[in-house]
């Protein structure tokens, strides 16, 4: 009879323990959705912000191999992506696949200019840079006129600034419930033991030999719900990537990583960390609370 009760109870045991990993593995798996979410919001932020084009039309007079000697030059500078040169011939092509006729036969000339198409890093894409970049471009006597879409520019990062500091408010409201989603839990799964844990406190243990079993096991816990969300999440984004090839442009791995690394850092922490705050309450009990 002792056998089969002692069997009963290691079952309950077990299928507390089994249940509270992957109660860590959902909640972990939330946070971490959030937190490829918030890196895919901030690749498309850069993306958008990088493919805002500054026109430069060059000068009459201009020979290309001044233009293009400037356009080393901008490639040099640690404000642009990148550059590209559009010859008088480009633009005209371009033109004519826009308007659906040759104007240049029609005119009997081509009345565009050469160009440079210069692209800026995420980080100068605001007007305020811009305006010194072009005020600085239009020293060089090579350079016509420099056009940009100031409006869009304004919207762009007002629109992304709004929606950055929307998230970032659900990501810390939705933390917050997280660790105290998997402290409830943890709670809960320590209160089964309670009596075990003032049976070693009666025979003389210390706390710190009664504390360390449990806190292994918190340990152990917090990192297989870690992996388990973990492998949910590549899951996830291997699915999302077949369902829409584009995303890859938004994806750095390097990034994943670190979100991954931090979901079983934090899943680690916040386990450990609440075993350790409820078996020290069990240990502060009294006998007969122990039964409320």
């Amino acid at each position: 009879m002792e056998e089969f009760e002692a069997s009963e109870s290691s079952k309950k045991v077990k299928t507390i323990y089994i249940s509270t990993v992957f109660g860590i593995a959902m909640v972990l798996l939330m946070i971490g959705l959030l937190g490829l979410i918030l890196v895919h919001a901030n690749n498309l932020s850069r993306y958008v912000k990088e493919n805002i084009v500054l026109n430069l039309f060059m000068d009459d007079s201009a020979h290309e191999t001044d233009v293009l000697q400037l356009q080393k030059q901008l490639d040099a500078n640690p404000m642009v992506k990148q550059t590209q040169y559009v010859s008088k011939e480009l633009a005209a092509r371009n033109l004519q696949k826009d308007l659906g006729e040759d104007f240049v036969k029609f005119l009997g000339y081509n009345p565009l200019s050469q160009s440079l198409d210069v692209y800026l890093k995420a980080d100068y894409a605001n007007n305020a840079d811009i305006e010194k970049f072009k005020a600085t471009l239009l020293k060089n006597p090579l350079v016509k006129e420099v056009k940009y879409q100031q409006s869009l520019v304004d919207q762009m990062n007002s629109n992304l600034t709004s929606i950055s500091l929307i998230i970032l408010a659900f990501a810390g409201i939705f933390i917050i419930l997280s660790v105290a989603l998997i402290n409830n839990t943890i709670r809960l799964a320590i209160y089964s033991q309670r009596f075990l844990i003032k049976s070693m406190q009666l025979v003389g243990a210390t706390k710190g030999f009664i504390r360390k079993p449990f806190l292994l096991y918190g340990i152990w816990h917090g990192l297989l719900g870690a992996l388990i969300s973990v492998v949910i999440l590549i899951g996830t984004l291997f699915l999302a990537n077949k369902q829409i090839p584009d995303l890859i442009i938004l994806q750095n791995y390097t990034e994943f990583g670190i979100v991954f690394l931090g979901i079983i850092g934090l899943g680690i922490f916040i386990s450990a960390f609440s075993t350790f705050l409820a078996v020290n309450k069990f240990l502060r009990l009294k006998i007969y609370d122990l039964y409320r």
